[in-house]
């Protein structure tokens, strides 16, 4: 598939002389395009059977159906990007644990600080509002360096894909906001957490 097509020409068989027909066995295998409406491996005895009586007996082999010559085609590519897809995932996950981690241990720090807050004045609201700030910065300083990362990879992905553009603009912004709803849900369970945090205990926590 990433070879580009040459010219070919389906010539019907009753159509050919017996002559050609035998110089075509003599130097290399003749292939046969059978397209029908059934299941094709319902029809493989069949076809094989009816090909052996019209070539004389010759023998009939490699039987498969355009679904399967697709697929071996592309195994290759298709593992790559199986490869590609369990990394990525594996990676967004890893994000997403990396933020809500580094979202937690900044509310356990400053736990005197929201206590503080709390104390002046400041809404359950307005402390989770503060946390998830703290979080979008980093999620969106992430996004930003990974968008740009990927307009730098661009020619390395385009080596696996067919039929889509490496410079596809729907995946450009699908995928961040895929990865800023991912990194959302993450730092939610901080900021609620901080948002309930008890004033007076926060103030007397070490």
């Amino acid at each position: 598939m990433d070879v580009a097509p040459e010219p070919t020409m389906f010539i019907p068989e009753a159509q050919e002389s017996d002559g050609l027909t035998r110089f075509s066995l003599q130097f290399g295998p003749v292939v046969w395009l059978i397209r029908t409406q059934l299941e094709p491996h319902q029809l493989v005895p069949l076809v094989g059977e009816q090909l052996r009586q019209a070539s004389d007996g010759l023998p009939v082999g490699n039987i498969r159906t355009m679904g399967e010559i697709l697929s071996v085609s592309t195994a290759r590519q298709d593992f790559n990007m199986l490869l590609l897809t369990l990394l990525a995932s594996a990676a967004l996950v890893l994000a997403a644990i990396g933020i809500y981690g580094v979202l937690a241990y900044l509310v356990a720090q400053r736990t005197q600080e929201i206590g503080i807050r709390m104390a002046l004045g400041a809404d359950r609201v307005n402390i989770r509002n503060w946390v998830l700030g703290q979080g979008l910065l980093l999620t969106v300083s992430g996004v930003l360096i990974g968008i740009c990362a990927a307009f730098g990879l661009t020619r390395l992905i385009a080596s696996f894909l067919f039929g889509v553009d490496a410079w596809d603009p729907l995946v450009f912004v699908v995928v961040p906001l895929l990865l800023t709803a991912v990194a959302i849900l993450a730092i939610w369970v901080p900021a609620q957490r901080a948002s309930r945090l008890n004033p007076i205990r926060s103030l007397r926590s070490e």
